[in-house]
C-alpha cells in the first residue's frame, strides 16, 4: 500500500516538472513551446513581427524585404 501512494506521488510530481517546473526562462522572458522571444513593431508599416523573423537595416526592425525597399 505505502509502495503504491509512493509511485503515485512520483507520477504527480513527475507531470508537474514536466508541464509546469520545466519552462525555460532567459533574461526574464519564457520561451517555452517555441514561443519567441519578443515581438517589434516594423518601422514601415508599424505591424507586429517576432525579433527571430524581423529584419534590421540601419537600426530599425522591419517585417519584410518590401518594408526595407519602401523606406
Amino acid at each position: 500500500m505505502i509502495l503504491k501512494l509512493l509511485l503515485l506521488g512520483a507520477v504527480i510530481y513527475g507531470a508537474y516538472f514536466f508541464f509546469f517546473k520545466k519552462k525555460s526562462v532567459s533574461n526574464g522572458v519564457n520561451t517555452s513551446k517555441g514561443e519567441s522571444s519578443s515581438m517589434v513593431e516594423c518601422k514601415e508599416c508599424s505591424t507586429f513581427v517576432s525579433i527571430d523573423e524581423a529584419i534590421i537595416s540601419n537600426g530599425e526592425y522591419y517585417c519584410s524585404d518590401e518594408c526595407v525597399r519602401v523606406s
